[in-house]
This record gives structure tokens, C-alpha cells and sequence, in this order.
């Protein structure tokens, strides 16, 4: 795999004076802005394309966090989620650039393809993964882990302040692209909201991009689809993590910012269907029109639901609308048939094989 480039070009650190954290560049930026013009005056910012080796918007929640494990000295990594989390399977696919030893806790979730294909990622690339049986167990396995020592055990999804530098970066990021006539100002930003780290980036980014001149009048409002139930996407937490990510820019050098200065926040529940990782109807609808019309492919656990909040929202508000992209649309890796030979049989039969 190619080696993670220099932080040379990373808007937090290019733009914001004072601001210094250690960095890796792990992705390809910016990603584009496209118009979606079967949704009306609605556009997509393609952070499906982040990187060639596995895209979304997992890959800019690494960049901060993997820099900064590195300096502490740590050289074994443990990802945390759902069979088919797109955090876990980022960490191993990344992190293994970055020259770690990466392994993955896992917990039980509905079996869809999306997810099946993750953990067949997975387990033919990590170092070592342990599928557990039931999430009951899960919390007392990232407690042994950290007990353990040795190894820096990735919060979920990424979902603190050095995670949401990546997506503060992404709105620094937008707001150039707006400055230079790529797209309109959006009035409004639609994205799955599931572990809150991309919500609270973007948040606490556009926020800093305002103070610094970068953002051109209003601040869009941030709507937010739930992809994992409350509480865990509740808006306390969204807000808070998005507070937190503005204090440690502070923290490490940057301008210190009245969290008041924070975009409007709109959290959609009614998308969300039967539970995290189940289809929806509304979400396999959209998803073959986005196949039908040119958009990026979306997939049933986010960004089926959160483009079929795009869609209702198109129709009622006014533009423009940005949808951002979350779900990587870049080809797996191989899989390595031995490796998921050897998996549990729990794990092959959740798999199928």
C-alpha cells in the first residue's frame, strides 16, 4: 500500500495561524463538488473519493488520531465497532500505511452486504480480529484492552476532538471551494450522523471558518440523519463533542471561539427505519436513483438513509442543498481466502461462507 503523504496541504494547519497537531495525510484532497441535478438545486461534496485505497469520511477522522498515536510512541492499534464498521476497517486498511500493527474488536450487527463485505475486508487484512459473539460484552473487551496497555485503543468511530479536526479540515476545505466559485454557499448540509465525529468537525469547522473570513455570510444548517439511535447520536452529544473540538483548537493554538458561533444543528430521526444497519425502504429507493442518474452509490446503512432525508428535504427547502458523501465508493481489496477460513464459526456462518 502507499505510504501516507506529508501534512503539506491540510487547511486546519495551512489556514488557521497559530494551530500546530501532529498530522498524516492520508487521503486525496480536496474531494470534488458535484451538482446532483435530479434533486433541484442540490450539490454533493464526494468524500466517497477520499482515497483510492478506501475512501469516506472515516479516512479524515484517522489523520489527526494516527499522527498523534504515533508520537506517543505507540505502534499497536486496535479499531472499534460493528462487524461492518467503515471506522474499524479504515483503521486496518490505514493503518497498516502508516507502518501499525492494527487490530479490530468487533460486535454483531445485521448481516447486509455492505457489512459483509467490510468484515471480509477485515479479517483478511488486520493483524488479528476479535468478533465477539454479542455488543454486551463489548464494553468490558475495550476495558481489558485498556487495562492490557500497550496498544491505543481507537475511541468508537473516532468521536473526539482530535477525530473531528479531520471534518473541521473538510469544512475549511468546502469553504475554499465555495471562495473560488466551484459551487454555491450552501444553505443547508444533509450527512448521516452515526458515531457524531464528522457532525461535530463540520460544525466546529465552519464555525472557525466564519471567524477567519473564509465562509462567505450565513452558516449553513447542519441536518443531520441518524443512522445509530439516540443516545447515542442525542444532540447533547453532537453539540458537546463539537464545543470540546473548538476548545482544543484553542488548546493547541488556534483562536479561541464562542461556541454561540456554532451552525444550527437539525437532527432527523424518521429515517433511521428498524435500527442501525437495517434497510430502509426510502433508503433502497433513493439509492437506485442516485444508480440511475450519475450520483455516488449509496449504501443501506448510511448513506442510503441520509440521501433519503436529501431527497424529502430537496422538495421543501431552499437551495442549495450539499449532501455529503460519507460511505467509501472504492473497490475493496482482495480478500484472503485463508484468513477467513480460519475466522470463528460464528463469523463464517454471519458471513455466509
Amino acid at each position: 500500500m502507499n505510504a501516507p503523504q506529508p501534512p503539506l496541504t491540510n487547511p486546519l494547519l495551512a489556514l488557521v495561524p497559530g494551530f500546530s497537531a501532529p498530522h498524516l495525510c492520508l487521503g486525496q484532497y480536496p474531494t470534488p463538488v458535484q451538482p446532483l441535478p435530479f434533486l433541484g438545486a442540490a450539490w454533493v461534496k464526494r468524500e466517497d473519493q477520499s482515497s483510492p485505497i478506501y475512501g469516506g469520511n472515516k479516512v479524515r477522522t484517522l489523520e489527526f488520531l494516527l499522527a498523534n498515536m504515533k508520537a506517543q510512541g505507540f505502534t499497536r492499534l486496535w479499531g472499534l465497532g460493528a462487524y461492518g464498521s467503515n471506522h474499524a476497517l479504515a483503521a486496518v486498511l490505514h493503518g497498516r500505511r502508516a507502518g501499525l500493527e492494527v487490530r479490530a474488536l468487533l460486535f454483531p450487527q445485521p448481516a447486509t452486504a455492505t457489512a459483509t463485505d467490510n468484515l471480509r475486508a477485515s479479517l483478511s487484512h488486520a493483524d488479528g480480529v476479535l468478533a465477539l459473539r454479542t455488543i454486551a460484552t463489548f464494553p468490558f473487551h475495550i476495558l481489558r484492552l485498556k487495562l492490557a496497555g500497550g496498544s491505543y485503543v481507537m475511541p468508537p468511530g473516532g468521536a473526539v476532538p482530535l477525530g473531528a479536526f479531520g471534518h473541521a479540515s473538510a469544512a475549511l476545505e468546502l469553504a475554499q471551494q465555495v471562495k473560488s466559485g466551484l459551487m454555491p454557499a450552501p444553505a443547508h448540509i444533509v450527512l448521516a450522523v452515526g458515531s457524531t465525529c464528522t457532525t461535530a468537525g463540520l460544525m466546529a469547522g465552519l464555525c472557525l471558518a466564519s471567524h477567519i473570513g473564509l465562509w462567505p455570510g450565513d452558516l449553513p444548517v447542519i441536518h443531520s440523519v441518524r443512522v445509530t439511535p439516540w443516545p447515542v447520536t442525542a444532540r447533547f452529544r453532537v453539540v458537546g463533542l463539537a464545543r470540546r473540538t473548538l476548545l482544543a483548537i484553542a488548546q493547541r493554538g488556534g483562536p479561541t471561539l464562542d461556541p454561540a458561533g456554532l451552525p444550527r444543528l437539525a437532527m432527523h430521526g424518521r429515517y433511521l427505519g428498524k435500527g442501525y444497519g437495517k434497510p430502509t425502504r426510502g433508503g433502497l429507493e433513493i439509492a437506485q436513483v442516485f444508480a440511475d442518474k450519475g450520483g455516488p452509490p449509496l449504501d443501506t446503512t448510511y448513506a442510503g438513509k441520509s440521501g433519503a432525508a436529501l431527497a424529502d428535504l430537496a422538495r421543501t427547502l431552499a437551495g442549495p442543498l450539499l449532501f455529503w458523501s460519507t460511505k467509501s465508493s472504492v473497490p475493496l481489496p482482495p480478500d484472503d481466502p485463508q484468513k477467513l477460513q480460519l475466522a470463528p464459526a460464528h463469523v463464517r456462518r454471519w458471513l455466509g461462507i
